[in-house]
């Protein structure tokens, strides 16, 4: 089971926050399902408000240092900023790219952020939810 720690968990909820109105967006990498670091990438969607596109030299630069550090990518995170239940659009859906990786959607419409995580399939055009663990909670 993918496991996060408070503090990862907490700089995600950060993100979203600070992109608010906008979505955020970011990669989630680490080893063996344990996450050791996260990468918050720049939005650079035409509308970033309602979609998220990760500025391209983010993402290399984010990939190039997973490769260094020999960490793999565990999971995307994005937010929906007014949502209390995020659960995937049908542009997540289409644009889900790396089936191998968890997506992990942040609400903030509710009195707290919410994260939820999902494997979605392009291919097969579903999703499904999956579970995770903050370690110590």
């Amino acid at each position: 089971m993918l496991t996060l720690n408070s503090s990862q968990r907490d700089q995600i909820f950060e993100h979203a926050r600070e992109a608010d109105p906008a979505e955020c967006c970011g990669l989630i990498a680490g080893t063996d399902l344990l996450v050791s670091r996260i990468y918050p990438l720049r939005n650079v969607a035409v509308d970033p408000v309602v979609s998220y596109e990760a500025a391209p030299e983010d993402l290399f630069a984010a990939q190039r240092q997973m490769r260094d550090r020999g960490e793999e990518l565990l999971a995307i995170y994005h937010s929906h900023p007014r949502s209390a239940s995020p659960a995937p659009s049908e542009t997540d859906v289409r644009l889900a790219y790396y089936p191998q990786a968890a997506y992990f959607i942040i609400g903030l419409a509710g009195p707290r952020p919410v994260a939820r995580a999902f494997r979605i399939s392009e291919r097969e055009q579903r999703w499904e939810e999956v579970e995770y663990v903050i370690a110590g909670e």
